[in-house]
């Protein structure tokens, strides 16, 4: 069996397999990445756009937040030699992240082009949260 590399921390040859640490690493600092942007772009840009209320500012935030939190959920679940591996939970949080944060965004840029998507903002929430819950079992 090969020890593991800079590549394929914890995993060894289990890193083959899907999720695997690499990725969700991977995945955990590119939404860190993205909400941090995008909370800054929130705070300091958004509020110059025609029609944008505070109460898109305070979802904008919410949104910026929330990538950051799974994001750095990601990290950690990367490291950690069984969870890693965890054939929900990772993916579960990076597809429910990614659902719930580019929905709110879309719906505070273009409301009126991407109504649709409001009731998809739950459905992102309700999957980050039943892959969280799949690592407590």
């Amino acid at each position: 069996m090969p020890s593991p590399s800079d590549s394929t921390p914890l995993l060894g040859s289990m890193a083959s397999s899907f999720p695997n640490s690499r990725i969700l690493w991977k995945t955990g600092a590119l939404f860190t990445a993205i909400g941090m942007l995008a909370g800054a772009f929130g705070a300091h840009g958004l509020q110059k756009r025609p029609g944008v209320t505070p109460d898109n500012i305070r979802a904008w935030g919410s949104a910026a937040q929330y990538a950051v939190f799974n994001g750095l959920g990601l990290l950690l679940i990367s490291m950690h030699p069984r969870f890693a591996t965890h054939k929900f939970a990772g993916p579960a949080i990076a597809a429910g992240g990614f659902i719930f944060s580019s929905s709110i965004v879309a719906l505070v840029l273009a409301r009126d082009k991407f109504r649709w998507m409001g009731p998809i903002t739950p459905l992102g929430g309700s999957l980050m949260i039943a892959g969280y819950i799949a690592l407590a079992l």
